[in-house]
C-alpha cells in the first residue's frame, strides 16, 4: 500500500471507523476509478478486517454501483441492512419496522441513519434493475420510516415517478 492520498482525495467516513479499515478504504476509493480489480480487493479486505464496520458496506456497495455491478451492489446493501439492524437491535425487515413506528424512533441514531440511507440505495438499485414495483414499495415504507427525509429519499422518489411516467 504505497499509495499516498492528497487531503482533497480523502473520503470522510465515520469518525469511529478503525484506522486500518479507513486506510484500506481510502486507498480503495483512490483506486476505484482506474483499477477496479485492485479497488475491489481492497474493499473486500477492509470488509474482511471488520465486517461490523458499516462504512465498509457503504463503500463496497457504492463501488459496485459505480462499476454497474448492480446485483453485487444489491447483495452488499442487503447485508448492510442486516448488520445495521443487528447493531441497532431492530428488525432488518423494513416492512416490520413500519408496523411499530413508535419503537423505530427509539433506536440508536448511527445505525438507523445508516439503515435509512442504505434502504434508499436498495430502492435506487431496484429502480435501475427495472424492478419498479419493489422500488416503489421500498420507497413507500421509507417515507414512513423517514418522514423528515433525513436519507434524501425524496430524490429517488422523484426519479421513480419520472421513470414510471
Amino acid at each position: 500500500m504505497n499509495s499516498v492520498l492528497a487531503f482533497e482525495d480523502r473520503v470522510l467516513f465515520s469518525p469511529t471507523i478503525p484506522n486500518e479499515v479507513n486506510l484500506l478504504l481510502q486507498v480503495a476509493v483512490a483506486s476505484s476509478s482506474h483499477n477496479h480489480s485492485r479497488a475491489e480487493t481492497l474493499f473486500l479486505q477492509a470488509y474482511s478486517l471488520d465486517s461490523s464496520c458499516l462504512q465498509t458496506y457503504f463503500a463496497l456497495y457504492k463501488f459496485y454501483f459505480f462499476i454497474k455491478r448492480l446485483h453485487d451492489a444489491e447483495k452488499i446493501v442487503v447485508a448492510g441492512l442486516k448488520e445495521s439492524a443487528r447493531q441497532g437491535g431492530f428488525s432488518a425487515d423494513y416492512q416490520q419496522l413500519v408496523k411499530d413506528l413508535l419503537a423505530w424512533n427509539e433506536y440508536p441514531e448511527e445505525q438507523t441513519l445508516f439503515y435509512l440511507y442504505t434502504l434508499k440505495a436498495l430502492a435506487f438499485i431496484k429502480l435501475r434493475l427495472g424492478d419498479e414495483q419493489d422500488a416503489r414499495s421500498i420507497l413507500c415504507h421509507l417515507q414512513q420510516l423517514d418522514p423528515k427525509d433525513l436519507s434524501g429519499a425524496s430524490v429517488i422518489i422523484a426519479l421513480a415517478e419520472g421513470v414510471i411516467e
